[in-house]
């Protein structure tokens, strides 16, 4: 198939210390076949500066390509991924978190099943492989543990990692989904909505993952475990 593009949704709120280099690292990577890359950053209305140093870095760098997207309110990253998914016009999509937790370099793993005309959906694991991992949190990881086993449950797909950042799509099949979960609660949605697809081809692919600690900037917290639980039940029916 004749693949010539990949959409990178960022969304980002208060991440102006490390929005730069995010982006640097997305316009490094050298995709396979001549693949370009669309940049689309949704700014979930930051608190920081996060709006004006991507805006000053467009102003000083003109003829990126790259889009920047506003919330004039913060609605959460599954409402700002949600934005950029709609402004999409590539071949497939993937989200890149604003933070320095997720490596770039590894679009090429998770593309290379598309590729090679296997795979619909790639989900990149930071639970398989022998990529580096940074240990942090018992009961995070057990959390993340249990969603991924409780959602497979109900989707009856054998994920390792469905809380994972790293899903990529074909773009007509995630622009095809009516989702709804504006905060973290977008990750067991899309599983669940995509598991329900007739025919769909979801593959596995290991990651590094370079996590942050809460005083780093982390953001996910026990209320959205909950809310991810009752997400899981909700759209599996």
């Amino acid at each position: 198939m004749n693949f010539k593009k990949l959409s990178v949704i960022i969304p980002a709120y208060n991440e102006e210390a490390t929005i730069l280099r995010v982006i640097e690292k997305v316009r490094e990577v050298i995709l396979p076949d001549g693949i370009d890359k669309e940049i689309i950053v949704v700014n979930d209305c930051s608190r920081d500066n996060t709006r004006q140093v991507v805006e000053k870095f467009l102003n000083d760098n003109p003829g990126t390509g790259i889009r920047l997207l506003n919330h004039e309110i913060n609605k959460g990253k599954g409402a700002a991924l949600h934005t950029g998914i709609k402004q999409a016009t590539a071949d497939f999509v993937i989200v890149q978190d604003a933070d320095l937790e997720y490596d770039p370099r590894e679009f090429n793993q998770l593309l290379q099943p598309i590729l090679d005309g296997f795979a619909d959906v790639v989900y990149g694991s930071r639970f398989i492989g022998g990529n580096p991992h940074r240990i942090l949190f018992f009961w995070h990881s057990l959390g993340n543990k249990f969603l991924t086993f409780f959602s497979n449950m109900f989707t009856n797909l054998n994920l390792t990692d469905m809380e994972t950042c790293y899903k990529m799509f074909r773009r007509e099949i995630i622009q095809s989904l009516e989702l709804k979960e504006n905060r973290f609660g977008f990750e067991p949605e899309v599983t669940a909505r995509i598991a329900r697809i007739p025919g769909i081809r979801i593959y596995e692919v290991g990651i590094s993952y370079y996590g942050r600690t809460y005083k780093e900037g982390k953001k996910i917290g026990w209320k959205d475990g909950f809310r991810a639980i009752w997400c899981i039940v909700k759209y599996s029916f």
